[in-house]
This record gives structure tokens, sequence and C-alpha cells, in this order.
């Protein structure tokens, strides 16, 4: 899911469309294009996509043999995915190298809460079961409040319910399913202390990956660039010993090498031998 401009400055979005069905000469014609027209490709894939979906993925990137094409997984639900992606989307209008925008989104990840408002939890498979085995003995027709990031919780829905939130200012977006409750926008959000409020309409990937129809997703974010900015570029950069690009922790995006393991130095007495010699 595209979601629509955060500012003027927001970057638009390419989505690729039935990448795994498509016939692979016509999908890989897109991606060349797109490496050619922008330099590098960041490519958002959620970890619930299908088997086939990812797999294409990695079979263009290595028919291509390009280290211009980074594949980022996040374990995020669909709303959480598409306001991530939108994060970047902002950044990339900014003075950010490729292989640091690549991989600020796996510390922007860390600042995004992600759940939903459930009629039922029976085929919830995203959360750890532990976290809803007593709820086999809740009555029907039970709502259930679910975090799915970054710590998963699930509570049911009683005048006293609550979900732990964010500790600094967020926005907060809704996407309503088919379920009636007015729980998220006049409880939860409250409770979180949301600077701002917007409905869009729900992913079509939400049913299938909360379990049912009859939910209303939610997701607080952080939405001023400059304070993303400022969060991206106060961090260590390192550069990839093997394709040169700067990145943001240990393992580059683009290349997916590893800082090499450096040898320890002799021991002393051997070093007081060899200068002897």
């Amino acid at each position: 899911m595209a979601l629509p401009p955060q500012d003027e400055r927001t970057l638009p979005a390419v989505v690729l469309r039935d990448i795994d069905r498509r016939p692979l000469e016509q999908a890989l014609a897109e991606m060349q294009t797109l490496v050619e027209q922008h330099g590098h490709v960041i490519v958002v894939c959620s970890q619930a996509a299908p088997t086939a979906v990812q797999r294409r993925l990695h079979t263009l990137r290595s028919l291509m043999e390009s280290d211009r094409i980074a594949l980022f997984r996040p374990d995020l639900p669909p709303l959480g995915l598409a306001v991530l992606a939108r994060q970047l989307r902002q950044l990339a209008s900014c003075d950010i190298s490729p292989g640091v925008l690549a991989s600020a989104g796996r510390l922007l990840v860390h600042y995004i809460h992600a759940g939903a408002l459930l009629n039922s939890v029976t085929r919830l498979d995203r959360v750890p079961v532990g976290l809803k085995s007593h709820a086999k003995s809740w009555v029907p027709g039970s709502q259930f409040g679910v975090l799915a990031h970054p710590e998963p919780q699930l509570v049911r829905i009683t005048p006293e319910a609550a979900l732990p939130g964010p500790e600094f200012g967020t926005w907060m977006l809704v996407a309503k399913g088919q379920l009636q409750s007015d729980w998220v926008t006049a409880t939860l959000a409250p409770s979180w202390k949301v600077q701002g409020l917007r409905e869009i309409p729900l992913p079509a990937e939400s049913p299938g990956w909360w379990g049912t129809g009859k939910l209303i997703e939610f997701c607080s974010y952080l939405p001023d660039l400059s304070v993303l900015y400022q969060l991206v570029t106060s961090v260590r950069r390192s550069r990839c010993h093997w394709c040169g690009i700067d990145v943001i922790g240990d393992r580059c995006v683009f290349c997916s090498a590893t800082p090499p393991a450096h040898e320890s130095p002799p021991p002393k007495q051997l070093e007081n031998r060899t200068a002897a010699g």
C-alpha cells in the first residue's frame, strides 16, 4: 500500500504490482528501468508476502548482478509497513546517501507502534501464541486490542483495557475494516497522547495478516521530516569494505557484506622475539 505524501517533499512510490505473476522478462525490464532512472532501488516487502514474491525479488537481483538493489523486509503489519515506506520516501528528498537511506529503515522501525482492534484472535498467527493462549476461554463477541510492534501485547477490551504506547510525540493513522467501534479513536489515541489522527482505507493485505476482516488497524509514527532526518544523521556511519557505500550498522544493505574479522595482535613475547631476530 502506497500512502499519500506526508508533505510536498515526499517522493512518489513505485508499486511492483503482481511481481510474481508477470513474465520474468517483464519484471526484469521494470527493475532495470528503475535502477537506470534512480541509481539505487530500495524494495520494502512484507515478511508476510507470498514465498513466490520473495523468490522473484531475489531472482531479479541475482539476474541483474547489481549491488544497487536493497531488499528490506521488516516485521511489521501492513499499515506499519506502509508508514515506514513513506518515511523513507520523505527522507529520499534529503541529502542522504543511498546506503544510509536504505539502512535507515532498521532504525526507524523502532519508532513505530502498530496494532489492531480485532473481533477475534482465533486465526491470528502473527503474534506469539503465548500471549493469547488464555483467550480461548473468553466469550464470543469480545473484542481484542493487539499490539504487534514493537513489543507484542494482547488485551481483551474492557473499560480498563490499555496498550503500552510510545513515550514520545506521534501521529496516528487509523484504517477501519468491517468492525464498528470507537475504541481506537476515543480511548487508545488519547491514552497515547497522539498529536494528530488521520483515517485512511484499510490495506488490502490487512485481513489476511490479522486473520479477520472485522478489524480496525492503527499505527503511530513520527511524521516530521526534520525529526526523521535528525535521527538518521545522528547515527554513526561506516563504509562497506566491499562495495564502498556508506551505511548505518554492520551489514551492507546493498551487497550484504559484513565487516571482516580483525586478527588479534600477536602476543607481546612474540613481538619481542620478532624484533630481536
